[in-house]
């Protein structure tokens, strides 16, 4: 009879646990397209949810309504505060809330500051529920203006407030997931479409403005991009929560990036074939990222995952969901 050595026996427990399947899930930020979507997907797998949103947030009715899905009204500066009143412990915290993501609220370094703290409060919260682990929402301004494909390891040079916040959060809440016992990864997203997105990103503003035959005005939009649509993100985060290294980080995109204006032709032929496009009509902006693409190799191998949904087909199934107000 053939005796493991410690290392296969460690082995052993780690894929187990890489296994772990999730039975109830809790979530912050879940009006937005990536938390919206990732509810469906929970909703699909069977998995029971609890979204933690502010009472008077306009926002609110982004969340699905389902059997399986509960509301808690909680703001942010009370997360420290709830307790577990449900009666049930649960597995996987996901961590998307997050205050002043547009507009000039990016670099006021007091809010974003204010974000850390929250995300610390997010653990502890992780803990009060019996969360086995913590996913924090990162994000690509972390890595600031890179010229290359962007890997876990890439060299990070935010620079603004809300990145260097972003990068502060990711870091502080691993050391503390740690400290109290749970698993912590930290995924960098990149540029997420769907619907439930804010009506000032590109995509969505741009479909809104071709709808009312309105012509959108854009930079020369020469940069190189990587946009995912949201269902495949929300599959990404599942897997994720099941799959993940503890510890690790992982960047979240397609994994291929293009010309800006290539995707905004494309959105234009879906929406309003041969309408006029102000490419070129605003300079860029100051700081502008030129370049953007995911290496996510690591979320492949550790999960197996991968993007499914090509932009066009992301954007007739928004245009499609919008006629049917789903």
């Amino acid at each position: 009879m053939k005796v493991e050595s410690k290392k296969e026996l460690a082995d052993k427990v780690h894929n187990i646990e890489k296994e772990k399947k999730i039975k109830r899930a809790i979530l912050t930020g879940a009006t937005g397209t990536v938390g919206s979507a990732l509810i469906r997907e929970l909703i699909d797998n069977n998995i029971e949810v609890l979204v933690l949103c502010r009472k008077d947030s306009v926002r609110n009715c982004n969340i699905p309504s389902h059997p399986l899905v509960t509301k808690e009204y909680c703001d942010l500066s009370e997360l420290n505060n709830l307790k577990n009143k449900t009666g049930k412990q649960w597995d996987v915290f996901y961590h998307f809330a997050w205050s002043g993501t547009t507009g000039a609220a990016r670099n006021d370094l007091y809010l974003q500051n204010l974000n850390v703290r929250y995300s610390l409060d997010a653990v502890n919260t992780a803990k009060e529920f019996g969360c086995h682990t913590f996913i924090g929402a990162g994000s690509q301004a972390e890595y600031g203006r890179v010229e290359c494909v962007l890997k876990p390891d890439t060299p990070t040079f935010p620079e603004m407030g809300y990145g260097i916040a972003k990068l502060c959060a990711g870091q502080m809440t691993r050391e503390y997931a740690h400290k109290l016992g749970i698993k912590h990864i930290w995924v960098r997203i990149l540029s997420v479409y769907g619907l439930k997105d804010g009506s000032q990103s590109m995509v969505m503003s741009t479909i809104n403005k071709l709808k009312n035959g309105e012509v959108p005005k854009f930079t020369p939009s020469e940069q190189m991009w990587d946009y995912l649509y949201s269902g495949d993100a929300a599959e990404a985060f599942r897997l994720i929560g099941e799959k993940g290294i503890d510890g690790k980080i992982y960047v979240l995109g397609s994994g291929q990036a293009k010309p800006l204006k290539e995707y905004i032709m494309e959105l234009r032929d879906v929406v309003a074939p041969g309408s006029e496009l102000g490419i070129g009509d605003i300079p860029y902006g100051e700081k502008q990222v030129m370049y953007l693409c995911a290496d996510i190799s690591e979320i492949t191998a550790d999960t197996g995952w991968k993007p499914s949904t090509q932009f066009r087909e992301g954007i007739t199934a928004i245009i499609q969901m919008m006629l049917h107000k789903y």
